[in-house]
């Protein structure tokens, strides 16, 4: 997940186009008349439904607008409105259903199609989180976003959904939406058939503690461990030299934080471990310890930019981190190899001092997660977890025993952006059989 999931994901996944652009009179006036778009319209609780541009294979595309309870256990709370993007294929075909765990504007592009849809001539659904994106409501209070009300959320999509798709289902999300999958299974395991969760992580705590000893003496070989420590040790000692740059870099950004620049400047240094690993960075690409000031500073931003940890600096901030703190867990920092050359006394406790509203105090509750790993333990549903092996989010990575149907796949030497398509031919061909068979049941 990153849960950074998080941070320049995939995230920076493509170029986000307005929900008017390029839909033209013809089109709208197709899309009234079609049986799908009447159907759609009449859904309880759907405000309204507009055209959207798509490719093959998909022969009808709408996003939808649906209101949905901002605490399905006590509705004089309110509603919001929350996005759904239905890629139409045929009522017959199976329906893959991705709970984002973001925004979703990425849906309006006429290209998207997610891998599971594109392997198995599917249906595609996908419901941005709530919280984010277009799908916010007018007053945010924190207290509503909640993992059980997103899979509150996800489950109502199903019900109203399964009146149109009747064949199989699969949910899937990628990184803090693979969480937002798995939690939806445990809690509404008879929504769908079949889970492809990838790159999803099960924290137990707001720093985790596995993701840590696992930069520091786990992933890829001692070798390349120790050129990631070098560069963050010279760039910490030339401290003097590179600040300026960043420091001239943040201002013409106009980035704001919640603490000093030089503060920044250290949680920059310490974070480019888990985002060179997480994104699949080789440590051929590291500069020397004799690079230039300017080839050490380029390089460090190009890994951790500061805008990851700027006051505006993403779209899932600070949604995203309240729901980290709250209840999903994230990662810590190993400040011990660098202590003398750092401006903070502690990394902990970095979280609530750099991403949550200033105004917000929030206590970690690991309920839904004890919850999650007793599914893990005790059901066997049809579920495929996928992973990549240098990927600090394979840390936390889920853990079963003796399953028939539960299966996890770890790609050698992958990263955050794996996905079945990463794998080796053999490895590849044995989760698409796998899936093949489950649809054909």
């Amino acid at each position: 997940m990153k849960v950074k999931v998080l941070k320049h994901r995939l995230f920076a996944l493509a170029i986000f186009f307005s929900l008017s652009f390029g839909l033209t009179a013809e089109m709208k006036a197709q899309a009234s008349d079609t049986d799908l778009f009447n159907k759609l319209k009449a859904l309880p609780g759907v405000v309204d439904v507009q055209a959207l541009k798509f490719k093959a294979p998909f022969k009808e595309k709408y996003l939808v607008l649906l209101k949905q309870w901002l605490d399905p256990q006590d509705t004089t709370a309110g509603t919001f409105i929350q996005r759904v993007f239905v890629s139409h294929y045929d009522y017959k075909a199976p329906t893959v259903l991705v709970t984002e765990g973001y925004a979703g504007s990425y849906a309006e592009r006429e290209d998207y199609t997610e891998e599971l849809t594109g392997l198995f001539n599917t249906n595609q659904i996908l419901v941005e989180h709530r919280y984010f994106g277009k799908s916010t409501p007018d007053r945010k209070n924190w207290k509503y976003l909640t993992a059980a009300n997103a899979a509150a959320d996800h489950h109502h999509v199903v019900s109203l959904f399964k009146n149109l798709y009747k064949s199989k289902w699969i949910n899937t999300g990628i990184s803090k939406g693979g969480q937002t999958a798995l939690i939806h299974r445990t809690l509404y395991p008879g929504d769908v058939d079949i889970s492809v969760c990838y790159v999803g992580p099960l924290c137990f705590g707001v720093e985790d503690g596995r993701h840590e000893p696992f930069i520091s003496s786990k992933v890829s070989t001692e070798n390349d461990r120790k050129k990631v420590q070098d560069f963050q040790m010279e760039v910490l000692k030339r401290r003097n030299k590179i600040f300026p740059l960043f420091k001239k870099y943040c201002t013409e950004k106009k980035y704001s934080f919640h603490l000093p620049l030089q503060e920044i400047y250290d949680y920059c240094v310490l974070e480019f471990s888990f985002s060179f690993w997480q994104w699949g960075w080789k440590p051929s690409s590291i500069p020397s310890s004799s690079a230039s000031n300017a080839d050490l500073f380029n390089y460090l931003i190009r890994i951790c930019s500061p805008d990851y940890f700027a006051d505006d600096g993403q779209d899932y901030s600070p949604s995203f981190f309240v729901q980290a703190a709250r209840e999903l867990g994230y990662y810590g920092y190993d400040t011990e190899p660098f202590k003398k050359y750092l401006k903070i006394k502690t990394a902990k406790g970095y979280l609530e001092k750099i991403f949550l509203p200033k105004d917000l105090k929030v206590d970690f509750d690991s309920s839904i997660s004890v919850e999650c790993q007793h599914f893990l333990d005790t059901q066997d549903e049809k579920m495929i977890f996928i992973y990549g092996e240098y990927d600090p989010w394979s840390a936390p990575a889920v853990e079963f025993n003796g399953k028939k149907n539960m299966f996890k796949a770890v790609c050698p030497g992958g990263s955050h952006a794996t996905r079945i398509r990463s794998f080796g031919e053999k490895e590849k061909q044995e989760i698409i059989d796998r899936i093949k068979t489950w649809l054909e049941e």
